[in-house]
């Protein structure tokens, strides 16, 4: 009986929650981070996107479950392995998609629209839009971008033009970076676990890494050059004092070293084919903790210390 628990919870890959934590992007930026009611909002919506995030992976799992067996690492996953029945997985199913839908419709439309496009469209990449080379690409980094928006949607936010073509570049880099990893790690079996991955070369996904790893800090830095919270005037004083150098008023711009220096080690993470599971390197390497850490604290401290005006 715990076997079979350990096996539920191991199914719905709630370490794949942590990616949903972009829903909470929108309210950050936006200066709106202790608004009650619109944290609790976003809040909710986390977990639905989450329940569905579990629901695709579920579904993904039973449909792949006789190539999973070939896979040098997949053929341990729960049904793969024969540790968990597929009706109890289809029960897991079905009673996910009912949470994610009964939370997103309760919040607004939009939202339950967004959640209803990405269980759409991560049912047709398990079908087997997967198995066509870009076009799995595109769908993946779609997952990310509806997360944003979902996170704009829930507290009805504007979002910057700049700040869209960073998460788009983003989410890219990342979708790219996972087939260049999967690559490396299926060489042992000729690729003969996914069609598309016959398609691609290591120069071909190494350009695109490098293409869209350039667009998201370059659109970044846009982002922060544009649309950047202005010093105070108070501040601003303080920092002529220091140095002509010194005096700024579009302190988002401090946070361009630091999405470069995250930008560099995950490509370094890529080409040493370890990037399959991006969640995972965000939990467990010191590089990158460090990189959001310090991004996250000094949006923070930019945003909501009084040192600016105002978010986005």
């Amino acid at each position: 009986m715990v076997n079979l628990s350990i096996q539920i919870i191991r199914i719905a890959r709630p370490i794949h929650w942590v990616k949903n934590f972009a829903l909470f992007g929108a309210l950050l930026l936006t200066g709106t981070l202790y608004e009650t009611g619109l944290f609790k909002d976003v809040l909710l919506a986390f977990f639905s996107f989450s329940f569905a995030t579990s629901a695709t992976y579920i579904f993904n799992d039973i449909l792949d479950a006789s190539s999973d067996k070939l896979h040098p690492v997949k053929k341990f996953r729960p049904i793969a392995s024969g540790k968990l029945p597929v009706f109890i997985a289809l029960l897991e199913l079905f009673l996910f998609i009912f949470l994610s839908l009964i939370i997103a419709i309760s919040l607004n439309q939009l939202f339950f629209t967004i959640i209803l496009t990405y269980l759409g469209l991560q049912a047709l990449y398990s079908l087997g839009l997967k198995n066509l080379h870009v076009v799995d690409i595109l769908i993946i980094a779609t997952g990310f971008i509806l997360r944003v928006y979902a996170g704009a949607f829930i507290i009805n936010a504007h979002l910057s033009v700049w700040f869209l073509l960073c998460v788009v570049s983003a989410s890219l880099f990342l979708a790219a970076g996972k087939r260049r990893a999967e690559i490396n790690l299926l060489e042992a079996t000729d690729g003969g676990t996914r069609k598309s991955l016959s398609k691609y070369s290591k120069e071909l996904l190494n350009s695109y890494v490098t293409m869209f790893g350039n667009a998201t800090w370059m659109s970044w830095a846009l982002y922060t050059f544009f649309e950047s919270p202005r010093a105070t005037l108070g501040f601003w004083m303080v920092l002529a004092e220091l140095s002509r150098a010194t005096t700024i008023d579009k302190l988002m711009m401090l946070t361009i070293p630091v999405v470069i220096f995250g930008i560099m080690r995950y490509e370094a993470l890529i080409f040493e084919g370890k990037s399959e599971a991006p969640e995972k390197l965000l939990l467990t390497d010191k590089g990158l903790i460090i990189a959001v850490g310090l991004w996250v604290s000094l949006v923070y401290w930019i945003i909501y210390s009084g040192v600016s005006v105002s978010g986005i």
